[in-house]
This record gives structure tokens, C-alpha cells and sequence, in this order.
């Protein structure tokens, strides 16, 4: 019997130097941006040395974790856990969804609720002095861009059980560039907004929402191109191509986040969403009552 003979499903990791190399760049990334924030020199070299060491940490860790799958460490036991990590990550992100959410409702629903939110909001919202987007034009573009995006690598995980290659190539380059095409979109209408980040309750509230979605859509868009890489290497089995399917999953969760953008923010807070607002008011209910 070898010495190291293996009796269970599940496997131990060897020491890897990623967890301290990426905790210590996190510390001076985080410096770095702090310092940076209070205008200080130091900061503007520690900030891309961490994020330096985190890129660092993502590639060498990643890249241990596929060495990991082809030496067939990846038993059946294994993935079920990799899954579960992958959806706690999700629940984890949509919890920092919740907290965007929850600050752009507790101004719109609630614009005079006290004096500290009326003196910000002018006790209505969208606040008077502020032009929003047209939910119709540029955002609705996206979310058919993105809609269509899931379509795409959808096809592609169908394609990768089916063992065709070529459609899952196929599929992952549309999801790919639909990608690119949405944060391209989103950069014009950025540019072309009326209102800014700071100076606004409803600018800051905007930006953290949506900027926040259009940074997971830029994370997403690289986690499918390794995917194609991978792809292209032949990676991928249709028995086991969890890396595919951890993609696919972040992808999906950044459609559905965009649907409750798009209806809440650019739709619900939006001139059109405050005439349904102002239609069904306490007001216009009572002279409806009164009519009949």
C-alpha cells in the first residue's frame, strides 16, 4: 500500500504562498487608496503595486485550481463544493446590490421624509434641478444587449454538453463582444449625463448603482474571454467544466441585477415613472372617487 494512498473523495491543497501574497497586497492596495484619497504622493505607487499583487494572486491562484482539475483532483465531491462557493460569492454580491438599492429607495420613496433628505431631494424625485435619462433610448438598448448576451452563452453551455466545440467558441465570442458593447454603451451615456457623482444625493445613488453593475459586467466580460482561452486549449469536457459554469452563472446574475436596474432606477425613477407616481397619489385617487 503506497504511503500516501488517498481513501476519501475529497482533496487537501498543497501550501500555496497566494493566500498571504493576495492579503498583503489587499493591505496595500487599500492604503494606497487612502492615501491617494488625502492627496498624498505615497499613494500613487502603492495603489498599482497592490493591485498589481492582486492581479498577481487572481492568475497564480486560478491558474493552480485548473492545474488542479486536468491532475484530477476535481472528484465529483469536490466540484459540488466548488459550486457552493461560487454561489455563496453570488448571495455575497447581491448583498452589496441590496445596500445600492436599499440607499437609492430610502431617497426616492421617502424624499421628505425629514428635514436632513428634503434639504437634498427638494422633497420630490427625481429632485427638480436634476435631467434624467430617457429609459427608452440608450438603457433599453442595454438591457436588450444584455438579455441577448445571455441567450448567447447559454447556447454555448448547450453547445459544451453536447461536446460541440465550435458552437461553445461561437457562443462565448458573441457573449464576449455583446459584453464589450454594453460597457461601450454605457461609457457614452455616462458622457453625456446632466448630472455628476458628487454635488447630488440622486448622482451618487445613480453612479453606485449602475457604475457598480457596469464594473461586474467588465469582471464578467474577462471571466468569459479566459473561458474562451480555455476553450480554445481544449479545457473544457462536457463531463466537467465547472470554470464554464461558474462564468455562465456570474453572467446570469449580472442580467437579472441590470432588470431591476433598468425598472427601478432608469424606468421607476425616471420623469415617466414620476407622472405614474403623481397619477396614482392620494390626490388623484380621492378626484377619481368623486367623478363617479
Amino acid at each position: 500500500m503506497a504511503a500516501h494512498a488517498k481513501h476519501h473523495d475529497y482533496h487537501l491543497v498543497n501550501p500555496s504562498p497566494w493566500p498571504f501574497v493576495g492579503s498583503m497586497s489587499a493591505l496595500v492596495m487599500a492604503l494606497g487608496a487612502v492615501f491617494w484619497m488625502h492627496e498624498m504622493p505615497v499613494g500613487h505607487w502603492l495603489f498599482p503595486i497592490g493591485l498589481l499583487g492582486i492581479l498577481a494572486t487572481f492568475a497564480g491562484w486560478w491558474g493552480d485550481v485548473i492545474k488542479e482539475a486536468h491532475q484530477g483532483h476535481h472528484t465529483p465531491v469536490v466540484q459540488l463544493h466548488l459550486r457552493y462557493g461560487m454561489l455563496l460569492f453570488i448571495a455575497s454580491e447581491v448583498m452589496f446590490f441590496v445596500a445600492w438599492f436599499w440607499a437609492y429607495f430610502a431617497f426616492a420613496l421617502f424624499p421628505d421624509g425629514y428635514q436632513a433628505i428634503t434639504d437634498v431631494t427638494g422633497a420630490e424625485w427625481p429632485p427638480k434641478d436634476i435631467a434624467v435619462f430617457d429609459p427608452f433610448v440608450l438603457p433599453l438598448l442595454n438591457t436588450l444587449i444584455l438579455l441577448l448576451s445571455g441567450t448567447t452563452v447559454t447556447w454555448a453551455h448547450h453547445a459544451l454538453l453536447e461536446d460541440n466545440r465550435e458552437g461553445l467558441k461561437q457562443g462565448l465570442w458573441l457573449t464576449v463582444a455583446l459584453g464589450a458593447l454594453f460597457t461601450c454603451v454605457q461609457a457614452y451615456e455616462y458622457s453625456h449625463a446632466a448630472f455628476k457623482f458628487s454635488g447630488h444625493i440622486y448622482g451618487a445613488t445613480f453612479f453606485m448603482a449602475t457604475g457598480f453593475h457596469g464594473f461586474h459586467v467588465l469582471v464578467g466580460t474577462i471571466f468569459l474571454i479566459v473561458c474562451l482561452v480555455r476553450a480554445y486549449k481544449g479545457h473544457f469536457k462536457p463531463e466537467q467544466h465547472f470554470g464554464f459554469e461558474a462564468a455562465a452563472w456570474y453572467w446570469h446574475f449580472v442580467d437579472v441585477v441590470w432588470l431591476f436596474l433598468f425598472i427601478a432606477i432608469y424606468i421607476w425613477g425616471s420623469d415617466f415613472g414620476a407622472a405614474a407616481q403623481d397619477y396614482f397619489a392620494p390626490h388623484h385617487v380621492a378626484a377619481g372617487a368623486e367623478a363617479h
